[in-house]
């Protein structure tokens, strides 16, 4: 089940972050997480008669002859409302409508981050079914789909089948099928791991509520034969004739069965479903299930058994639970922003058996194929690989939509349930492919990556408040062990200060106390001495520079990678991280920037840092280490080096340093896609360039923009998220032979905290 909707633990495994932390995030800047954006320029005059009074009457004529254009000349085809009453928040229980608003929210945030579905909360408040209902049965018009959430059951069951029945867009309860198909999918492919046929699998669920009847009505819709599964509540089996505790929704699978305890019904059985508590499922009754048992401990935020236990007691099960730390998550996030992203682009009237069935069987395949390299990096110690310990795909596989929502389409048109078929589905696929940026994912690969293989990082303002933050999220993010430099008495008295208890597994240096200090300034004057330095010159350094002393840290392999920048310029932090750590020889040094941006996508510019004026050698040099750079971030490199000038037009001294760089590259060869120098409207507009250049080598957008010198770079990175909702991360030093990051002395915590990540995962590719 998803990870994201279940209340705070204290077990460190899950903790990634603090409750100060989640109170922060949605307070600060403009409070919650959304906002709404306009699609179309509404600057002039003529702009808003267009969008508003007089021109909107036309739209609005043209729907009402025909109700179908609202698909056409408005976002109702794109747009879910995210519907709730509070009464069942998390594992927190009844909470009100009010206290539901956040959760809302971030299901609307999963929704276009995963699959760029337009959706907007709404809160209900009542607890009367009727009243819910009839709330909601006349927002037709304004919305493409319906996500029910958090709602309890057995009222859930009710809401949902009343509004199917009177409304004609889909209508969605996500705890209970968003956790069955991704339940099922995972089930698809255990049953082929251990060789056996859905017809005569025995299934034991344990939980009656949303989710666990969900499962029951998907897995025999799928073949499994009703007298094969045993639905279980806290008093035991549901038999047939059973009267203590039952209602409808139960008694739809009583099962004529002798059994009448949890532990009866799975002796000999082939799969337990848990979606109860901590501890319900023991090892003797693993060990009394059928070889090979398949268990799905799906109780968060602790599971039923633990994947230890249950490989204690049988060393041949597949276990999956709903946490992330764990192989095999059941994550409903796998499945609500993809079933309606297909649903919808279809312009479905409902989300029947047969859309879910296609989603979990398109999960299914998606988990046998080999993972792209960018997810893979997020596995280390984990083998994404198809087998016991990978039957559910990554949340973060950008293949996911390109995959599930074309077959839940599909689906949807087999079943009559289509009122807009796609006739070319690869093409669809193709596009949805396209529609979200894959850099996001390969992102949060990278957090993962480092999770699994933390590191020590040097954070070398030590005495800052929020460089303190950033320390103290990056150990609750599982990132490894910060390292502050500084004064410990003084670290703490900011922390006290701030109210922020300062954890267990943060470390503190003090440069000029460290028993090290030596070590490191000969460390130093050994690099140095024949540049002017004498050895008390580098014992100063060492004691009066953080940067230096942090740098050194890392050059002698006490620590993995330095974050700096917030109390002083870039250039100057560079300058005492390079007194201690040098270039990779035959690599060029520059500072790479990242743009992420809603209409271009992930953009990145080079160099940003660094060289003023770079020659045609470096320019080559920065090329290839930003292609390197692109593709592990998911990214197929089209480089574009970018001038005033395009093509020779008009001519001058810096387009020639640029001809060079591009010949020197052709001359040499490259893997990656290249071509320069070209204005920067060109470089991003395949179809200017088709119509002006259609000898250019580039096959799309550009995505790395070479600048022909520093001013240029700054210029473009330093305006950009000012003049747009483009965000910029960096710039991120390249080429040096240890990890080390400059921020901007503006840096906020999250861009610390971002950047020290960035830092950790470039140390274990070193």
């Amino acid at each position: 089940m998803d990870d994201m909707k279940h209340p705070p633990t204290e077990d460190t495994r899950t903790a990634r972050v603090t409750g100060e932390e989640a109170l922060a995030m949605h307070a600060e800047g403009r409070p919650g997480k959304l906002e709404i954006r306009l699609t179309k320029p509404l600057i002039t005059a003529r702009d808003l008669s267009l969008a508003y009074s007089p021109g909107v009457a036309e739209p609005c004529l043209h729907i009402h002859r025909d109700p179908k254009l609202a698909y056409d000349y408005t976002a109702k085809g794109n747009f879910v409302a995210v519907i709730s009453n509070g009464t069942a928040v998390l594992g927190l229980g009844n909470l009100g409508a009010l206290a539901s608003k956040p959760v809302m929210e971030g299901k609307a945030a999963l929704f276009k981050r995963f699959a760029d579905v337009d959706s907007i909360d709404l809160c209900v408040d009542t607890e009367d079914v009727d009243a819910f209902v009839n709330s909601i049965r006349y927002l037709g018009p304004s919305f493409g789909g319906i996500n029910l959430e958090d709602i309890k059951a057995p009222e859930c069951f009710v809401i949902e089948q009343r509004l199917r029945e009177l409304m004609d867009i889909p209508v969605f309860h996500d705890d209970q099928h968003g956790t069955a198909i991704v339940a099922a999918a995972g089930l698809i492919n255990a049953i082929h791991l251990t060789g056996r046929d859905i017809k005569t699998t025995r299934l034991v669920i344990n939980g009656a509520g949303a989710a666990s009847i969900a499962c029951a009505e998907l897995v025999k819709a799928m073949g499994m034969r009703p007298e094969n599964v045993i639905l279980c509540d806290t008093k035991g089996v549901i038999w047939r004739g059973r009267t203590e505790g039952m209602n409808q929704w139960k008694s739809a699978h009583a099962t004529a069965t002798e059994a009448r305890t949890l532990a009866q019904a799975l002796d000999g059985a082939d799969v337990f479903f848990g979606l109860s508590v901590k501890g319900a499922l023991t090892p003797d009754m693993v060990r009394a299930m059928a070889p090979k048992p398949i268990i799905f401990a799906m109780a968060n935020p602790d599971p039923e058994i633990t994947p230890d236990e249950a490989r204690a007691a049988r060393p041949d099960c597949i276990i999956a639970t709903g946490r992330s730390d764990y192989p095999n998550q059941v994550n409903n996030v796998l499945g609500f922003p993809f079933i309606f992203r297909g649903a919808l682009d279809v312009r479905a009237s409902t989300i029947n058996e047969t859309m879910k069935i296609a989603a979990a069987e398109a999960l299914a395949m998606l988990a046998r194929e080999d993972v792209p390299e960018e997810v893979a990096g997020a596995g280390a110690g984990k083998a994404l690989r198809f087998g016991p310990e990978y039957i559910i795909p990554n949340a973060f596989d950008p293949r996911l939509i390109s995959r599930v929502s074309p077959a839940v389409a599909k689906a949807a048109m087999e079943s009559g349930v289509a009122r807009a078929p796609i006739i070319d589905l690869q093409r669809y696929a193709r596009d949805l492919a396209n529609r979200l940026d894959a850099t996001v994912g390969a992102l949060e690969a990278i957090a993962e990556s480092v999770r699994d293989n933390p590191k020590r990082v040097v954070f070398a303002e030590g005495e800052e408040e929020k460089v303190i933050r950033a320390a103290i999220a990056f150990r609750n993010a599982g990132y490894g062990t910060p390292i502050l430099v500084g004064r410990e008495d003084r670290i703490n008295a900011v922390a006290a200060a701030l109210g922020i208890p300062m954890p267990d597994g943060i470390e503190i240096h003090n440069a000029r106390l460290s028993d090290s200090n030596r070590r490191y300034a000969e460390y130093l004057y050994a690099k140095r001495q024949r540049e002017g330095f004498l050895l008390r010159d580098c014992q100063r350094l060492v004691n009066q520079d953080r940067n230096v002393f942090g740098a050194c840290m890392v050059a002698t392999g006490d620590a993995d990678a330095i974050v700096t920048g917030t109390t002083r310029s870039y250039s100057v932090a560079m300058e005492g991280i390079g007194m201690a750590i040098d270039p990779v020889p035959g690599r060029v040094v520059f500072g790479l920037s990242i743009i992420v941006s809603r209409r271009a996508g992930t953009v990145l510019v080079a160099d940003t840092a660094v060289h003023e004026r770079p020659d045609a050698e470096t320019l080559a040099g920065i090329a290839r280490g930003s292609a390197a750079a692109a593709r592990r971030l998911g990214l197929e490199p089209r480089v574009a080096f970018l001038s005033f000038s395009t093509f020779g037009d008009p001519r001058g001294t810096i387009p020639g340093s640029i001809r060079d760089a591009v010949k020197l590259l052709t001359e040499r060869g490259a893997d990656f896609e290249f071509d320069g120098e070209m204005s920067a409207d060109v470089a991003l507009d395949p179809g200017l360039r088709a119509s002006l250049y259609p000898f250019c080598r580039l096959s799309g957008p550009a995505n790395v923009l070479i600048m022909p010198g520093l001013h240029a770079a700054h210029i473009l990175t330093r305006s950009v998220p000012r003049l747009t909702s483009a965000t910029v991360i960096g710039p991120l030093l390249t080429g040096l032979s240890h990890s080390a990051q400059v921020v901007p002395m503006q840096a906020g915590v999250n861009q610390l905290l971002d950047v020290a990540c960035l830092a950790a995962h470039a140390a274990a590719q070193k």
